[in-house]
């Protein structure tokens, strides 16, 4: 993995996957993050591939839904090599869809360890 980069090819953007995922994927909440996860093979060189998404119902201007989509894909970015390297060992792929469900604006150190936390909860449930 060369740095910490967030490539196109590792964003979720195939309508059948993500409509795959959100009816037969497992799901786990590690607060204000819902992780949304389902084991698959995609053509693709990297072994995760995700989105990420704001409810428009709890943040009616797009520039907060934005900014919270922004932090949460910092968050990932900065810590997936530790995803990365425990999904190469076990040999799986996964896609993944990050859904914020806090209701107020969350600064990125709250993100980031939520983030990080989901990551550890996602290799034990995979």
């Amino acid at each position: 993995m060369e740095g910490f980069t967030f490539h196109k090819a590792e964003r979720l953007c195939s309508q059948k996957l993500i409509g795959e995922l959100f009816t037969s994927g497992e799901s786990f909440l590690v607060y204000p993050l819902k992780v949304v996860f389902l084991k698959t093979e995609f053509p693709e060189p990297y072994p995760v591939q995700s989105a990420f998404t704001v409810s428009k119902r709890n943040f009616k201007r797009a520039v907060k839904r934005n900014l919270l989509k922004r932090r949460m894909r910092e968050a990932y970015r900065l810590n997936k090599h530790s995803l990365y390297t425990g999904l190469a060992d076990k040999n799986l792929q996964a896609v993944l869809m990050f859904v914020f469900v806090g209701k107020e604006l969350i600064e990125f150190p709250v993100i980031e360890k939520a983030m990080i936390s989901a990551f550890k909860k996602l290799l034990v449930k995979i």
